[in-house]
Parts: structure tokens; C-alpha cells; sequence
């Protein structure tokens, strides 16, 4: 049997014996040497967290009172999950050197094990794999660190906030309910003191930070997935409506395995064309999505957001007719 089928039968047996199980047992029953029983022993205990106790003469078991809780995660990591031990291992080796560097420096080792298991080697080969940022937005440390600790502390939070709309920057008093990551950039979700709502704000856009003594207020999470989740990107609000968006056979494939919402709806039309339908609020980020298509994809409806996208693209070429 190969290691992973291997490493399932070795937990099987361990969370089924009552009593220790002899090195040569787990040899006939793993077809395997006794130098693989004692590696694959250590690979479970040390990388997989395994409660293996027990020594070469009396043999080995899960301990007592142990064995019930534990279960053998999946060892195959999927593609997400791969994703994110990568984008966590680089972000870590990014920090080099800094405050933090010596506090995550065992959170560090233990990502490089699970992915070092996961190669099947002693070591992963972290320059075979690059996790590259895309279009992230250089942050204000201070205003960061102000921002994370008030969600963390929940504190009220005082700052400057310079709207990439409009360019006007006003002052804001909030209570943060948690930090996003999405798309490369940090947001905050808040709940905005003088406007009375909820509202997103770009932590690259906070300035002048500061922590306030007042607790901050607390907003139901199923509210805050209901007003911030629900509509498309990080735009926040109820959905106004549903955009129906039909992509060329040329990409039909393409945007049929993209995940644009958690409740899209599409289909394949006839002609090989394909159909996706969206929920969303405020329709600037859904129009820059689909203007990335340029005239593989078509807005069919609602007629203003159609209208608000042939608007952009003559725009556009206008800058062109110069």
C-alpha cells in the first residue's frame, strides 16, 4: 500500500486497540519495514498531532481518553488549502526580522511541516512554488496595527477616511466588527456611529487612527453576513437586484468554473454561449469585473446596469479618438 493509505491503516488500528500493538504486528498487518513503522509513528504524532503513545517493546495505542477525540485530518491537501498554508508560509517569511518574527516563528515551522508532509519529503521545496500579490494597496502600518487591535480589543475607533470615489476625506467614529481580507486589500466592516449603518471602509484609505475608551458596539454576525456578504464583492448593502451578464463561447468555460457569488445562478445557452446571474448592491465593482471580459461579455440586464457599462466602454474609447 502506498504512504497514505499506509498512514489511514496505522490509525485504524491505534484508535481501535485497547491495549499497545507490537512493532512486528503493525509490520505484517502495514506490509511494511520496521524502520517505515517507527517513520510513518513519528509523522503522526509530530506532524499530524497525534496522541501515539508507547515505546518499540511494548508496542504503541492512542492514549486514553485521547483516542476518542482525535481524527486524522486529510492529509492530501486540497488546492484551497494548499493556497492558503503557501500564502500564510510567505507572508510569514515576508515578515523577517520584524517584532513578530520571533512570536510566529513555531507557527511557522509547524506550516513548513504540514507542507514538507505533504511533499512527502523532509523538507518543502518553498522555492518551486511562488504566491504572487495581485494589485495589493500599500498600507499605513500604524493605521493597521490601530485597526486590527480595535477589532481584536472591541474598542471604538476614531480615523480619517479618504473615499477613492470622491476623494473627500472625512472624519469617522466607529465600532469595528471585523477585518476582511479580499482581493489582496484589508477592509474593515464597521458599524458607523454618525450615519447609524453598517459600512465597509479600505484600511489602505484610514489614516490617523486612534483607539477610543468606549466599548464598541456589537452587531449579530447573521446581520453582518446578511448586510455585508450578501451582495456582490465587498460592497456592501442589501442586493438592489440581480445583474444577468452572457460571456462568448470563446471564455463560456472559463467564467462557468469562476465563483463570482455565493448564490450565482448560471447555465450554458444553446449557442455555447453562457448565462450568469448575480446579486449585487453597488454595481461599480461587478462592472469591472465583467468590463475585464471586454466584448466577450455582454450586460443583458437590468437596463441601468447596462446602460452605466456602455457609458464606461464609449468613455473609454473616447480616449482613444484624440
Amino acid at each position: 500500500m502506498d504512504r497514505y493509505e499506509r498512514i489511514n491503516a496505522l490509525h485504524r488500528i491505534l484508535k481501535a486497540a485497547r491495549y499497545p500493538v507490537t512493532v512486528p504486528r503493525l509490520q505484517e498487518e502495514l506490509g511494511c519495514s520496521r524502520a517505515t513503522v517507527y517513520r510513518d509513528l513519528a509523522f503522526l504524532r509530530d506532524a499530524l498531532m497525534a496522541p501515539v503513545e508507547g515505546d518499540g517493546e511494548a508496542g504503541f495505542r492512542y492514549a486514553a481518553g485521547e483516542s476518542d477525540r482525535f481524527e486524522l485530518p486529510g492529509l492530501w491537501l486540497s488546492s484551497e488549502e494548499l493556497y492558503a498554508l503557501l500564502a500564510s508560509q510567505q507572508l510569514l517569511r515576508r515578515t523577517g526580522g520584524g517584532v513578530l518574527s520571533t512570536v510566529l516563528a513555531p507557527l511557522q515551522q509547524r506550516i513548513e511541516g504540514l507542507l514538507a508532509a505533504q511533499a512527502g519529503a523532509s523538507r518543502w521545496p518553498v522555492e518551486r512554488v511562488r504566491v504572487i500579490p495581485h494589485r495589493g494597496r500599500r498600507l499605513d502600518e500604524n493605521s493597521f496595527r490601530m485597526v486590527a487591535s480595535a477589532v481584536l480589543e472591541r474598542r471604538q475607533l476614531a480615523f480619517e477616511y479618504r473615499a477613492r470615489s470622491t476623494d473627500e476625506t472625512t472624519r469617522r467614529k466607529v465600532s469595528p466588527q471585523r477585518i476582511t481580507h479580499y482581493r489582496d486589500n484589508w477592509y474593515l466592516d464597521a458599524w458607523d456611529h454618525d450615519r447609524e449603518a453598517l459600512r465597509s471602509f479600505a484600511v489602505d484609505r484610514v489614516s490617523q487612527a486612534r483607539l477610543q475608551d468606549a466599548p464598541a458596539r456589537d452587531v449579530e454576525e447573521a446581520v453582518l453576513d446578511q448586510h455585508l456578504a450578501s451582495s456582490y464583492g465587498i460592497f456592501s448593502g442589501e442586493p438592489k437586484g440581480w445583474a444577468t451578464i452572457v460571456f462568448s463561447p470563446k471564455v463560456a468555460r472559463w467564467v462557468a468554473d469562476e465563483h463570482w457569488h455565493s448564490k450565482q445562478q448560471g447555465r450554458f445557452l444553446a449557442d455555447g454561449r453562457y448565462e450568469l446571474k448575480v446579486p449585487y448592491s453597488v454595481p461599480r465593482e461587478l462592472l469591472m469585473d465583467v468590463l475585464h471580459y471586454g466584448a466577450d461579455a455582454e450586460i443583458v440586464e437590468p437596463t441601468m446596469l447596462r446602460e452605466q457599462a456602455k457609458s464606461l466602454l464609449s468613455l473609454a474609447l473616447s480616449q482613444y479618438d484624440r
